[in-house]
């Protein structure tokens, strides 16, 4: 059995490994940063430490809409990088058993769903879980160390 933790965009709930989870915080300023891909918003200063910031309703390309006070950053560690992942609202976490996991279809390998690791069905909702360290690219995440490690020295 593994634990995750849920949040919603839209209507849609997804899932991610709560190993990976470091914290859940609210909307922080955020530093813009020039010529960044449109999910990257910036960065942000979490106790001194900077950490990167993307939009996963825009990386999942979905429509724009304004932060409110339910908006949250959760805060993950991918590859040894702190990222942290703006969502709509955080849910809850929940224990979900291998059984009740499928595997996502695969429409081909260009496919953004790639960001699946898994579908799970809980009473009437259906979860998508994700696998955090794929929401960057292997370059997007080797920029987004350069960034952590100039800026922190």
């Amino acid at each position: 059995m593994d634990q995750y933790l849920t949040f919603i965009l839209d209507k849609d709930y997804y899932g991610i490994d709560i190993s990976n989870v470091k914290e859940i915080i609210g909307m922080q300023k955020i530093t813009q940063m020039p010529q960044q891909p449109d999910y990257v918003n910036g960065v942000l200063n979490l106790r001194g430490r900077i950490i990167p910031t993307i939009d996963v309703r825009t990386r999942f390309r979905k429509e724009k809409i304004e932060y409110d006070e339910r908006t949250c950053i959760i805060v993950v560690d991918v590859q040894e990088t702190m990222i942290g992942f703006i969502v709509d609202r955080v849910d809850e976490v929940i224990t979900i058993s291998p059984e009740s996991i499928s595997d996502p279809p695969r429409f081909n390998q260009d496919f953004k769903g790639r960001y699946v690791k898994g579908i799970a069905k809980i009473e009437d909702r259906i979860i998508m879980l994700l696998d955090s360290s794929l929401l960057l690219t292997e370059d997007e995440l080797a920029e987004t160390k350069v960034l952590n490690d100039s800026i922190s020295e």
